[in-house]
Order: structure tokens, then C-alpha cells, then sequence
């Protein structure tokens, strides 16, 4: 992230914006785990785990793993530091690098930055529907274009074992139509056939049974209300029978935010259910859902920047040395309300005045012997201003 990158830091701090204010807090996990963490709990078959990571042995020879998801090392955190003792259920929002051994192309990176939340300890619906909403507030504050929400549901773990045997007779019998990677894995994880970009492939799947509709009545029943509650705010999404996101945890409840403007590889953000994974890293029962979006992927489906306005900076020149005390005390009234800069004390005014157009100023001040001039960048007016208080009132207007 180069200093120019703005746009990048501006995302992640009005996403954390919207995200504390609807009471999740902010945890941090570290950059590498236990690589049982990642085998156990995103699942032994998946992509992530056979072909991703990034993985070493320390000088103890434990084998660590550099952070490929954000779900998992969460999970270990709400089990170690007893969070299930907290009231339910707890809100919890991170950002930071991820690491996952895939080749690079637009918008995605060897290390790449997220967002993400989860929420811990409730089934509750209207718990699907609100981190659901948060991402779409997020997605289109950021600007993404030609913004899609699919959803689906997996059930619980029981019913994707019948139905994962069901859809393993129905692709056996059509392997030869199949790519070789999606026979490979027939046993291993069926249901990655739906993600297969292969054209036979995909002619197979349009044929193949549904797991949304085998679905227990408790699960539907969920999923209906997910979608109810989606309706009433005016969320638009299309429900898609063939979503299933690439980790193992999954259940209920599965989204994802696409954007039309990034062809192919489209996808921006996602989530869903896993309400076994914190009772099968260890802890208790804990129903659970999140989410986690790209920030390179936001930022590219937004058309490289986000969708609110950079605030101007105010300049503060300086022309003689010994006025740098004032100087820095007016940059320290101006700093809680309006970024500032101070220029080079005894550089000329006309080097100072350069300074100012190159950082795009709203408002110059010029801090002389018994007061300040305060410069209207815009309009070129410039007029006195006796005390450092007027003149932060002059530049919040």
C-alpha cells in the first residue's frame, strides 16, 4: 500500500464505521496459526488446504500456516479467551492481510486484504439478514457496480451427508462428462461440482438434484424467514440452488455479493452459516455466521476508489521561523476537525504557496506576526483573521 493509496484506508475506516456502530467490535488475530487450525476446521478437501496455504515449520517444529481465511483464528479466539461466557450473541468485525497461494490476477493477490465479521452465539434469522445487510451498505457506499446478491441454503451437516451420497450416484454416472479435477474429487467434495467453470461440467450440474430442495423442515423454515426479512428492507438478491462457497464449514444460510463489472472472476464478498465450527475446534455448541469481503475486489468493482468524497486539507504557511510555535499550535486546533499541513518555516512564500496547490488545499493560512491571513483557495479571496479559533471556525464551515 503506497501513501497515494488512500482510497484503500478510506474503505476500511468507513466500513469499520458502519460496522461499530451497529455494535460489533474489532479483533485481531494473528497472521499465522496452527496449521490444524485451517485443516480442521476449512476442511481437509479443500482448495484452500490442498493447494493455498502457505505453510512452514518454525524452529520448534510446529507446522504454521500464514492466514488464508479469517473464520477459523476467530473461532480460536471466542474459544481461548472464554467468549461464550459474554452475552450472546457477540459481534465482531477484523480487517487485515491474508495469504493464499493462487496465481495472481486483477483484484487478487498473494497477500490481499479483507474485511470481515462474525457473529457468534445466535441462530436467529434475523441475524443472517442483518450481516447480509451490512455488506450490501458496505458494497454500495464503496461505489461497486452492477451489484448481485446471491443466497442459498446447505442445511445441516446430516442433511448434506444424505444428499452428498445422492450427488455422488448422479455424478459417478456421469463422469466421463465431467472435468478431471471435478471426478477427482467425487468422493472427497461433490458439491464443488457446482463451482466448476468446465462447459461439461456445468451442462451436467443444470441436471443434477438440489441439496435447497431436500432441505429439513427446520432449515427451510430458516431460510424462508432469512428471505422475509431481506424483502421487508428492500434487499434484492436471486436465490441460487448451485452456491456453495469453497470452505467446508458451512451450513444454513450462504451468500454472496457479485459484481457484473469484473467478468468472470466477479465475486466480491461472502459468507455464511457454520454453526458446528466452534464446537469442532473445541469449544461449545455456538450457532454462527459471517462474512468476509476483498478490499482489492471493492475497490476494483467500485472503479478504483469509493463512493465519498476525500476532505480537503487545510495549509498552514509559515514565512518566518520564529512564527512555528503559532505554526503548530493552529495545526493542533485543526487537526480533530480538518486534515493539516505546515509548510517549511523561512521557505518562500511562493515555494509555500506551490506546496499548497500540490496537495489540493481548500484553504491556505499564513500565519503572520500579529495574526493570520486565511487564503480561499477556490476563489483566491484572501482576508485577516485575528485568532487561531476564528480561523477554525472560518475553514469547518
Amino acid at each position: 500500500m503506497l501513501p497515494e493509496d488512500e482510497a484503500r484506508l478510506q474503505l476500511i475506516q468507513y466500513s469499520g464505521s458502519i460496522l461499530e456502530f451497529a455494535g460489533y467490535r474489532y479483533i485481531e488475530t494473528p497472521a499465522f496459526e496452527d496449521t490444524e487450525l485451517f485443516t480442521r476446521g476449512v476442511g481437509e478437501s479443500t482448495d484452500i488446504v490442498q493447494k493455498e496455504m502457505f505453510t512452514f515449520e518454525d524452529m520448534g517444529g510446529r507446522s504454521l500456516t500464514l492466514r488464508p481465511e479469517g473464520t477459523a483464528p476467530v473461532c480460536r479466539a471466542y474459544i481461548e479467551h472464554g467468549m461464550h461466557k459474554r452475552p450472546q450473541p457477540v459481534r465482531l468485525w477484523y480487517w487485515g492481510p491474508f495469504f493464499r497461494h493462487e496465481a495472481p490476477q486483477a483484484g487478487r493477490f498473494r497477500q490481499f486484504a479483507q474485511i470481515g465479521t462474525e457473529v457468534l452465539g445466535s441462530d436467529d434469522p434475523a441475524i443472517d439478514a442483518e450481516v447480509i445487510a451490512l455488506l450490501a451498505d458496505i458494497l454500495d457506499n464503496a461505489g461497486v457496480r452492477e451489484r448481485r446478491l446471491r443466497i442459498s441454503s446447505l442445511g445441516t451437516a446430516e442433511t448434506r451427508r444424505e444428499y452428498g451420497e445422492e450427488l455422488k450416484t448422479f455424478l459417478r454416472g456421469r463422469a466421463d462428462e465431467l472435468a478431471p479435477d471435478v471426478q477427482a474429487r467425487i468422493d472427497a467434495n461433490p458439491m464443488r461440482a457446482f463451482d466448476s467453470g468446465d462447459p461439461g461440467t456445468q451442462r451436467v450440474m443444470k441436471e443434477a438434484p438440489t441439496l435447497l430442495d431436500r432441505l429439513a423442515a427446520d432449515d427451510a423454515e430458516h431460510f424462508t424467514e432469512v428471505r422475509a426479512l431481506l424483502d421487508d428492507v428492500g434487499i434484492a438478491y436471486e436465490v441460487d440452488p448451485g452456491l456453495v462457497r469453497g470452505l467446508d464449514y458451512y451450513t444454513r444460510t450462504v451468500f454472496e455479493f457479485t459484481s457484473d463489472a469484473l467478468g468472470a472472476q466477479s465475486g466480491v464478498g461472502g459468507g455464511g452459516r457454520y454453526d458446528r465450527l466452534v464446537e469442532q475446534l473445541g469449544g461449545p455448541p455456538t450457532p454462527a455466521i459471517g462474512w468476509a469481503a476483498g478490499v482489492e475486489r471493492i475497490l476494483l468493482a467500485g472503479g478504483g476508489g469509493p463512493g465519498w468524497e476525500r476532505v480537503p486539507p487545510v495549509f498552514i504557511a509559515v514565512p518566518k521561523e520564529e512564527r512555528r510555535r503559532a505554526a503548530f499550535s493552529l495545526w493542533r486546533s485543526l487537526r480533530n476537525t480538518r486534515p493539516a499541513l505546515i509548510g517549511e518555516p523561512g521557505r518562500s512564500m511562493k515555494g509555500q504557496m506551490k506546496q499548497a496547490d500540490r496537495i489540493d488545499a481548500r484553504w491556505t493560512v499564513i500565519v503572520e506576526e500579529d495574526g493570520f491571513e486565511l487564503k480561499d483557495m477556490e476563489s483566491g479571496e484572501q482576508r485577516p483573521v485575528a485568532t487561531a479559533d476564528e480561523v477554525v471556525k472560518a475553514v469547518i464551515k
